[in-house]
């Protein structure tokens, strides 16, 4: 799941986007709103996080300028101003929630799930169960279990069976589960995605006599039936 971050402090969007980050979403950052426009055009983002004070244009006019297009993903707004006055004309304009800064990241982590949550644009229905052979994956309580037993998983290790569960039986290469689960700007020749799967694997069919995710050497990985 992509969101925008568009935040010109160097230090709280490093915040920010290691702290989604090791909650299973992807971050595409920008400094400026210019850059930011663009890039909701090019691909449309599940959720934006904008600051208000940014260089050149404000957050406040590209909330503005993406409203006035017809986007409608929903916007978090963050903003060092504490009036009354600001925080309505962020709402006006288009904003989905406004928080004041400084902020505890388990607040923002709150808002951003709360947005997604009433968002129609998640692009799977959140209630909807996945199945496969004895293993299931509720997408809302993010749980898994396996013959009955709650799996104990790491974000980016959900996140990796997400992936894998709904795009069952398809074989997914190192690079699109680098592009899926991490930041595009991974190294492709890392072995992060190896050491997951090895991870996801010990806990999903280590006990269990019918294997479900398997590795096709040199193409990528599946999770099927055999």
């Amino acid at each position: 799941m992509e969101l925008l971050l568009v935040e010109d402090d160097p230090k709280i969007a490093d915040f920010i986007h290691r702290g989604l980050g090791e909650q299973g979403y992807r971050v595409r950052h920008y400094i400026r709103a210019e850059e930011a426009a663009l890039a909701a055009r090019e691909r449309e983002p599940v959720l934006a996080i904008v600051d208000i004070m940014l260089p050149g244009q404000d957050g406040l006019s590209l909330v503005q300028q993406w409203r006035g297009q017809g986007m409608d993903f929903p916007i978090l707004m963050l903003s060092a101003r504490r009036s009354v006055d600001d925080r309505v004309q962020g709402l006006r304009l288009g904003g989905d929630d406004y928080l004041t800064k400084p902020f505890a990241f388990s607040e923002l982590l709150a808002r951003v799930e709360v947005l997604l949550r009433r968002s129609s644009r998640l692009p799977h229905p959140p209630d909807r169960p996945l199945q496969l052979a004895d293993l299931s994956l509720d997408p809302l309580g993010k749980q898994a279990r396996r013959a009955g037993q709650k799996l104990q998983l790491q974000p980016r290790e959900y996140v990796l069976l997400e992936l894998l569960l709904r795009h069952q039986g398809r074989v997914l290469s190192r690079t699109q589960i680098l592009e899926q689960v991490w930041d595009y700007r991974f190294d492709p020749q890392t072995n992060v995605v190896d050491v997951l799967i090895c991870r996801l694997r010990n806990k999903l069919d280590k006990d269990h006599p019918q294997k479900l995710l398997h590795t096709l050497r040199g193409i990528g990985y599946v999770l099927r039936i055999d």
